[in-house]
Order: structure tokens, then C-alpha cells, then sequence
């Protein structure tokens, strides 16, 4: 039995199938990648209320509480463990590595890192500004949210004060 050839339109819809699975296919790789290396932002607020999963990768920002900051040495390497407030709700964060110059109480930070199941972050990386005036796009938004902070009033509050 032979087979009847395809005709040139039949071609063209197999080729345009064809290219549409392969496009679909790496539009998929390139989500399923992206999706590990996504990180979102949450304020201590958020953290008290529903915790991310343990192990997921997040930001989270605020105002480095006054008085919290300790600095540590764990197998002769420097390191840290402070709060992260947003002055409603607060997190220990801890931290092995060398802080950020500008790095002080009372100033926004941003924290990359994880939830340890005790219920304190892990940072793997602390982010600080040089101008004394900065503060992160979210943690602005979230002490405004909460009312700590009104913008037109100049610098935010102290946490605790």
C-alpha cells in the first residue's frame, strides 16, 4: 500500500504545528526557570501574619530596630544578629558576613534570605544605602501603609520611639 503525499498545505500546518510545540515548550523552560529565581518582597508585618514557606528565597524590609544590633563571630567570620522592624511587627535576623558600611539602627534595610523553622531569618545578603534620607520603594510603602511613617512629616520614626 503506498501512501498518498502530503499535499503543500498539509506541509505548511505540520511545520507551523511543528514550530508552535517548540515555542510553547521553551517559553515553559524559560518560566520553570525564572519561577526558582523569582523573589518577592515582605514586611515584618506580613511575616507575623503568614510566614513564607521555609526555604523560599524572599526579601524582606524595614527599619533595623534600635538597640537590637549584636555583633557575632561564628568559626572566625564576621557576623550580626539584629530585628527588622516595621513597627507594628518585628523579626530576628541573622546574619554571617561582613554588614554593609552604612549599615545602622534606625535605617532601612532590605534582607535577602530565608525563614528558619525557629521563626528568625536567615540573611544571606543585607542591603544598605549611603544617603541618609534613602528608603526602599516597599518598606516606604509598607510603614506608610501601617501608619508609621507619613512622608510629609520628613524622616520616618524610630521603631520603638
Amino acid at each position: 500500500m503506498t501512501r498518498k503525499p502530503l499535499s503543500r498545505k498539509h506541509r505548511r500546518l505540520l511545520i507551523l504545528g511543528a514550530c508552535t510545540l517548540c515555542l510553547a515548550g521553551a517559553v515553559g523552560l524559560a518560566l520553570s526557570a525564572l519561577s526558582d529565581n523569582v523573589t518577592f518582597f515582605v514586611s515584618p508585618s506580613e511575616i507575623a501574619t503568614k510566614a513564607p514557606a521555609p526555604g523560599r528565597s524572599f526579601r524582606m524590609g524595614g527599619l533595623v530596630e534600635t538597640g537590637s544590633v549584636v555583633k557575632t563571630q561564628s568559626d572566625g567570620k564576621a557576623g550580626a544578629r539584629f530585628r527588622i522592624t516595621d513597627g507594628t511587627a518585628g523579626v530576628n535576623v541573622n546574619f554571617a558576613g561582613i554588614l554593609p558600611d552604612l549599615f545602622r539602627e534606625g535605617q532601612g534595610v532590605v534582607a535577602l534570605g530565608t525563614m528558619r523553622p525557629d521563626g528568625s531569618f536567615l540573611a544571606s545578603e543585607v542591603l544598605a544605602k549611603h544617603d541618609e534620607t534613602y528608603m526602599p520603594k516597599e518598606v516606604a510603602e509598607a510603614l506608610k501603609k501601617n501608619g508609621t511613617w507619613n512622608p510629609a512629616d520628613g524622616k520616618p520614626a524610630k521603631p520603638g520611639g
